[in-house]
């Protein structure tokens, strides 16, 4: 970000939601999907997802002109890396994360009327009622814990401790890479009832029914069952303001064993919160998204766990890809 602001520059960025509008019509139109393995006309196209030919031909090209499609002659075929990341039989399937950003485009198209409200745009996932937008949410968060928790989890010494929570965790992603890691590991993941059927979905996927459960529940205000050595919040406590995140994490505290460990995996803000330049951009995503969610520093969690009675507290080391990081701390015996 540190190259020159030119106009050229300038209107590229002003312009780049049309790339990602292009590529979002194709994911909710599941179109890398219809293709397949296949050569497919515009028609043929057309025809299988319901659509208009002359607009289907329009949005086959733009997508061949971003190297999302090959054309030879009238037919359209998936690239190796459409086939890969946009084709819903893929096991690296990215469509439910790209369905999700999709979902926030209108709010981010009215960032100059929160600025000045201070108000939300969008309110949060919600827990029931649109069960496509959830679905985008949950799965889409599993796609992207499940491109870095490969990564994360061989980095984390978690030594003897053998009980981990994974409190907020969704589809449970991060739990469930942990216990394949760590053969001994037992694990819980902690939400809201109506994401049980994903989680529990995702976990008998990966054949781990016996080692890790769903317990359902608001971490806000229900009570966690249960006692840990390990506790793990993963892209949690940005949906909350300070005064949520310190509720929540003497909730994680107060289930820890002593000597237990307490690992909070964020988009780290820069301690003068001027960058790095995604974490910043996530930090409005949230303010589109909650009433007083937002991303914070690394200075800024350590403080918050020091409030929840913790200690030993330090950003783990680890090489991890984008602006994430990882910051523990240990309840006092």
């Amino acid at each position: 970000m540190d190259q020159d602001w030119t106009p050229q520059r300038l209107l590229e960025t002003s312009g780049n939601y049309w790339c990602a509008g292009a590529l979002h019509a194709a994911a909710s139109l599941d179109l890398f999907t219809v293709i397949g393995d296949q050569r497919l006309t515009t028609e043929a196209v057309a025809s299988r997802i319901g659509s208009n030919p002359r607009a289907t031909g329009m949005l086959l090209h733009a997508l061949t002109a971003l190297g999302l499609l090959a054309k030879d002659q009238e037919t359209f075929a998936n690239t190796p890396a459409s086939a890969l990341y946009l084709c819903r039989d893929s096991g690296d399937y990215l469509g439910h994360i790209i369905r999700h950003h999709h979902h926030l485009v209108e709010s981010w198209a009215r960032l100059d009327q929160t600025v000045r409200t201070g108000r939300p745009q969008h309110p949060p996932v919600p827990s029931g009622g649109d069960a496509e937008r959830r679905e985008s949410f949950l799965l889409g968060m599993f796609n992207l814990a499940s491109q870095l928790a490969p990564v994360l989890v061989p980095q984390v010494e978690l030594g003897s401790r053998r009980r981990l929570l994974d409190l907020g965790g969704g589809p449970g992603t991060y739990a469930l890479y942990f216990c394949r890691q760590h053969p001994e590991l037992q694990a819980v993941v902690f939400d809201l009832p109506a994401t049980r059927p994903f989680a529990e979905k995702t976990i008998e996927r990966f054949e781990l029914t016996d080692r890790v459960s769903f317990q359902a529940g608001d971490y806000l205000h229900d009570p966690i069952q249960g006692s840990y050595d390990i506790v793990w919040l993963s892209h949690v406590l940005h949906g909350e303001g300070p005064q949520g995140c310190a509720h929540l994490l003497r909730q994680a505290a107060s289930v820890l064993e002593p000597g237990g460990l307490l690992l909070v995996h964020e988009f780290l803000l820069n301690d003068d919160l001027a960058g790095p330049p995604f974490s910043t951009l996530f930090n409005l995503n949230m303010l589109l998204a909650t009433e007083s969610g937002q991303a914070y520093s690394t200075a800024q969690i350590t403080t918050m766990l020091e409030s929840a009675g913790l200690g030993e507290i330090r950003r783990l080391p680890l090489e991890l890809p984008g602006e994430t990081g990882v910051v523990a701390g240990v309840r006092r015996p």
